[in-house]
């Protein structure tokens, strides 16, 4: 893969990390449901990507890599059912801008847990996106839709974040065997919970749920994954900071969710913490494995 064709890549992974939300609403199934036949079908992406794309040999797991692994499964099927509860509350956009807080989350968790100095650059990260909050939320009454599925989006956001510090204790562990692992583990978490409603699904949801772990899940993390092999991690967050726009551009276009101008001016100052939080970010991170969005 070239440098050019990387990039590409990237903006494809993008795009379709950006369509999750939008996949997730048009799905008339329960979140349990969602995040179960995602996971699922992203286990059968994962592998055949492994079988006949990857020419990285999957490491022998050790009692210590299962437990970090049942822990990182724990943790994304907690950060997916709270992103698409926040999607069926309050809609693609406040979703996908209160999962996008996740970098302010990331510095001040990995000052605390990995004992490393905040710097002042990303203490002003941290400022960005709670202004941007603040813009983004229409009103703080917490009996408003728009204020409660804020509050499970940023959830959502401190979810993967803590799941992207998870991920960077396994760093032994290759990137597409970590994620396939990890599906694994959501789906039999969802299973119970979704198992009485499965029957009751319509074609057309499980369509969008199988373009759900298809393509934003297994094949996004896999052209997320093939880019890193020739693109700087900073580059890749960069163009991941364009996520949310595609998301919002595309719920707009579909759903009518017609953003207002402050709404506007907060998805600003958050996608600016993005951009800024991946120029800050540590050359040697580049090759830890990618949590899935």
């Amino acid at each position: 893969m070239t440098p050019r064709s990387a990039l590409g890549a990237l903006h494809i992974g993008a795009l379709m990390f950006g369509l999750t939300g939008v996949f997730g609403k048009l799905a008339a199934a329960s979140p349990a449901i969602i995040v179960f036949g995602r996971a699922a079908f992203a286990v059968i992406a994962l592998a055949v990507f492994a079988r006949f794309a990857s020419n990285t040999p999957w490491q022998k797991l050790q009692a210590s890599d299962l437990r970090r692994l049942l822990l990182s499964g724990l943790l994304l099927a907690g950060h997916w059912v709270s992103f698409f509860i926040a999607v069926k509350v309050a809609g693609v956009a406040i979703a996908t801008l209160g999962f996008a807080t996740f970098p302010a989350f990331t510095v001040i968790l990995e000052g605390l847990i990995f004992r490393e100095r905040i710097r002042a650059n990303e203490i002003i990260l941290v400022v960005l996106v709670s202004v941007g909050l603040v813009l983004v939320t229409p009103d703080f009454d917490l009996a408003s839709q728009a204020t409660n599925g804020l509050i499970w989006a940023v959830g959502s956001g401190l979810l993967f974040s803590l799941l992207s510090l998870n991920n960077r204790a396994s760093g032994r562990i290759p990137p597409v065997q970590a994620a396939l692992c990890q599906n694994v583990v959501v789906a039999l978490c969802l299973l119970p919970a979704a198992a009485p409603g499965l029957t009751e699904v319509r074609a057309l949801d499980w369509l969008w749920i199988g373009l759900l772990g298809v393509f934003c899940t297994g094949l996004a993390h896999s052209l997320f994954v093939a880019s890193l092999a020739v693109l700087k991690a900073r580059t890749a967050a960069v163009v991941f900071a364009m996520e949310p726009v595609y998301g919002i551009t595309v719920a707009w276009l579909l759903f009518g969710e017609n953003p207002t101008l402050r709404m506007l001016m907060g998805g600003a100052l958050i996608i600016l913490a993005i951009v800024v939080s991946g120029l800050m970010s540590r050359p040697e991170k580049a090759k830890q494995p990618a949590a899935q969005a």
